[in-house]
């Protein structure tokens, strides 16, 4: 009987280990799973970069303005349309973004989003459009004052961001752009000028609905 006893006794035991070894596991496994869920990073944590300085507003100015930069830096279609509204409209927007003194935020398309707009309109390059038209879009591209990505795309819901235009688009939580004519995404950001900041976009932002 004592021999019995003891047996029982040792089973117990054991199944007391095992009992608290699978609960042990359990609990290994919520905390594991609640701290990828926790670490994983957004699309805001990803484009905004959350130990860069842009994160917390403060890029510091670079050396070269707005203007130099998009010349320098294969912004071709970009730097034409801005030649062409001052050709034909005396708009003065290359000596603003050369040698202005404000800043600036400047959502600048690359030259396959200029080339995907030209053929979707059915032309050849920007001096075919009409140049109040070309204005317009120019002047939604640009904001008011240096917007480093975290004041550009927020960490929740929607932002809406008001143009030289007067009109505004929405940028979302995943950094996706909605204006009010099409979408965009960003390709780089934070590119910082003398005069303001460049965000490069894959799309030519429309102020207007095409039909």
């Amino acid at each position: 009987m004592k021999n019995y006893l003891l047996m029982i006794l040792k089973a117990g035991r054991a199944f007391k280990f095992v009992l608290l070894a699978a609960f042990s596991l359990l609990l290994f496994s919520c905390s594991t799973e609640e701290t990828n869920t926790m670490d994983e990073p957004t699309v805001y944590d990803l484009l905004t970069n959350t130990n860069s300085k842009a994160r917390s507003g403060n890029v510091a100015p670079g050396d070269d303005p707005i203007a130099l930069i998009a010349i320098n830096g294969g912004f071709d279609e970009l730097v034409a349309a801005l030649s062409f509204v001052d050709a034909e409209l005396n708009a003065g927007l290359v000596n603003l973004f050369l040698n202005g003194k404000d800043q600036y935020t400047v959502f600048a398309p690359t030259n396959a989003a200029f080339y995907e707009l030209y053929d979707t309109l059915g032309v050849e390059g920007v001096e075919e459009l009409d140049a109040s038209l070309v204005l317009n879009v120019l002047l939604y591209h640009v904001a008011e004052g240096r917007r480093g990505s975290n004041s550009v795309v927020p960490p929740r819901q929607t932002r809406s961001i008001e143009t030289l235009l007067g009109t505004s688009f929405m940028v979302d939580k995943d950094a996706n752009i909605q204006a009010i004519g099409n979408t965009a995404n960003f390709e780089a950001i934070d590119i910082s000028a003398s005069n303001g900041i460049i965000h490069v976009i894959d799309s030519v932002l429309l102020p207007i609905e095409l039909n």
